[in-house]
């Protein structure tokens, strides 16, 4: 039984709690494997906290020491440089655990993003189906900043709360009221001092939020051509593109690391120093007999009460819970199975592809369903984003349930052969299960039943790399991807020379694009090529897959977004690379494959009939009537 139209995807909820919104939410213990690659400077954390308690603790017996002195009427010593130097030391101490802890913070951010963005970049593709980029992007731009918050934030020791601060201060001013203006004045100067450095803090967390940009575009840029980036074998550089950018945000952070580092000696200075201006100046009342002494110990307590960090206690539940909450959602893709995690072969680098045997590609019976999600029509697509998920859930048994295929089978009981250096064209009508043809061969997806063989080699005895170095790949959609038109081309032929490009923009008839721009080839697309025509997108993504040189070329819907001379021109194009290589083509215009050396007609996910275009108008109804439409009859 399929599942119900907005029903949960299965597996994704098995192994996390969930909060009352039904996000995933990891615990602390999930956390650990990313706490212990930084054991070593935790562990000196802990060494620096224990050293600073020490010197705080030690500050008071000395003090203590210093009236036991003033009262005899004997002479200081060396007390009062003890004293100071446990001051100046506490607060170095301070300003380096705090640093060491953002340091930390910062590297588990970057360990998570490498580990997310590898396994992100290796999902199968059914998982992109399923999902929306900008959900994945987020989890490694938002959700593993967030766990830096556990560190920075979440190992903050103290308790009570708002109403404690405030009762601190009511008490303080009731007690003593020219003692609080004191400890008020210390207080204020450095807030004052804070301020001011936040003010550098923000600009440096502004250049690292800048870069955090940087790398969320760069994933989305990657995941939005995954399928391009896989069929070019160029998923390693990629990733390798991404983490750079990672480490360029991890070096940022350090930046705002440094400059929040200072903040906490003030802190602490400010701490001690009223500390001792209550004891010094209550010590001096408490003699003059205007303060009890009693009313002295009791506003030392209030004292520590105001000036610990009590309120933020709440503040860091909060963000312990919202890095667990963003915890889940990393581990959630985490977990997922990679695309070559069931693989039969040894994963290696791709080797030159060796065709051989008379026929370049066999499909054998055949059968193929997406995966349930994958499956909606572009109409539940649409109220699923529009609707929230138990409204969806609602409609499913009415009038959106009707709008789900009625079949399951994109592909069934297909079969034909594809002769070694022939051009090859699959034709029928939209939805007829064409493209899927393509995407099998590419193994973005695995048959349910029957086989497919490469130059005489199962696809699945093959590595992905080794297979898809068989083929070009040129999407129905195909993207251009943001970056020059050089980048575009260098995607899958890293190696290719200045004169290789131009050529190869020649072929297509893309040479304008470069004389129209003082760069040439390093003239920027824009965003998914917006910069270019829908024509010359198309013919880029053709360069891009030519310029691999692959003995089997794949081309789904090329011409379909250009003109009518664009058309002929690519059309011979095709025609001088066909005569080195296989091609198969998927057209809806027939008349840019009338001369194939044969045409499969698709037809509700069966092969109707296989023949040349004067065979198929005597034998096929269907393509006789496709004929008939475009006017080739």
């Amino acid at each position: 039984m399929s599942m119900g139209f907005g029903q949960r995807r299965r597996g994704s909820s098995t192994n996390y709690r969930h909060d009352d919104d039904g996000s995933p939410r990891a615990t602390f213990r999930q956390l650990l494997p990313f706490l212990m690659e930084h054991k070593r400077v935790l562990s000196v954390v802990i060494a620096l906290s224990m050293a600073g308690a020490l010197t705080t603790l030690a500050q008071p017996l000395v003090v203590s020491q210093v009236i036991t002195v003033v009262e005899a009427a004997e002479p200081l010593g060396n007390l009062v440089w003890v004293l100071v130097g446990l001051v100046v030391v506490s607060a170095a101490l301070s300003g380096f655990r705090h640093y060491l802890l953002q340091r930390t913070g910062e590297g588990v951010v970057l360990s998570s993003r490498k580990l997310l963005v590898r396994r992100m970049l290796n999902l199968p593709i059914s998982e992109f189906d399923q999902r929306r980029t900008g959900d994945l992007v987020s989890r490694v731009g938002s959700d593993t900043t967030l766990l830096r918050a556990v560190l920075t934030q979440g190992l903050v020791e103290a308790v009570g709360g708002t109403l404690t601060f405030l009762g601190a201060v009511i008490a303080m001013i009731y007690l003593d009221p020219v003692l609080f203006s004191l400890t008020a004045i210390v207080v204020a100067v450095a807030v004052t001092t804070v301020v001011t450095l936040s003010r550098r803090i923000r600009v440096a967390s502004r250049k690292s939020q800048d870069k955090v940009g940087d790398l969320t575009a760069s994933v989305e840029r990657a995941i939005s051509a995954v399928r391009t980036v896989r069929a070019a074998n160029a998923t390693e550089r990629e990733i390798v593109g991404v983490e750079k950018d990672a480490e360029g945000a991890w070096r940022l952070g350090l930046d705002v690391a440094k400059v929040s580092a200072l903040v906490v000696p003030i802190s602490g200075i400010a701490l001690q120093v009223a500390f001792l201006v209550v004891l010094g100046v209550g010590g001096f009342r408490v003699a003059s007999g205007a303060l009890p002494i009693a009313d002295l110990v009791a506003f030392i307590l209030f004292l520590f009460m105001m000036i610990m960090p009590l309120g933020q206690a709440f503040g860091a539940i909060t963000s312990v819970n919202q890095a667990l909450g963003a915890l889940g959602r990393i581990q959630e893709i985490i977990s997922l199975p990679g695309e070559t995690d069931n693989d039969r072969v040894q994963v290696s680098p791709a080797q030159a592809p060796t065709p051989r045997g008379k026929i370049a590609v066999e499909f054998s019976g055949v059968s193929f369903s997406y995966p349930e999600s994958a499956h909606k029509t572009e109409a539940e697509k649409l109220v699923a984003e529009t609707l929230g998920e138990h409204e969806v859930e609602a409609l499913a048994t009415g009038e959106i349930a009707a709008l789900r295929p009625t079949r399951d089978r994109v592909l069934d009981n297909v079969s034909f052969t594809v002769p070694l250096g022939s051009k090859t064209a699959i034709v029928g009508p939209s939805g007829a299960g064409k493209s899927s043809i393509l995407s099998l061969m590419e193994r973005f997806y695995d048959p349910q039943a029957g086989s497919i063989s490469v130059f005489g080699t199962p696809v699945g005895d093959l590595e992905r790399g080794q297979l898809r170095g068989y083929f070009g790949y040129v999407e129905q959609d195909a993207p251009v991807l943001a970056g020059t038109i050089r980048d575009n081309l260098l995607i899958g032929a890293p190696s290719a020379n200045e004169e290789q490009l131009r050529t190869v923009l020649e072929s297509v008839n893309l040479t304008e694009i470069l004389e129209r721009d003082a760069r040439g080839l390093d003239a920027e697309v824009g965003e998914a090529g917006i910069l270019l025509s829908g024509g010359e997108r198309q013919r880029l993504a053709i360069a891009r897959a030519l310029l691999q040189a692959p003995p089997i070329l794949l081309m789904d819907e090329s011409t379909s977004s250009l003109d009518g001379p664009n058309e002929v021109l690519m059309k011979h194009a095709i025609d001088r690379v066909a005569k080195d290589r296989t091609v198969m083509v998927i057209a809806h215009r027939l008349a840019t494959v009338v001369d194939s050396d044969q045409i499969i007609v698709v037809n509700h996910g069966k092969v109707e009939a296989v023949g040349t275009h004067d065979e198929l108008l005597l034998s096929s109804d269907l393509y006789k009537d496709l004929a008939e439409h475009q006017l080739l009859v």
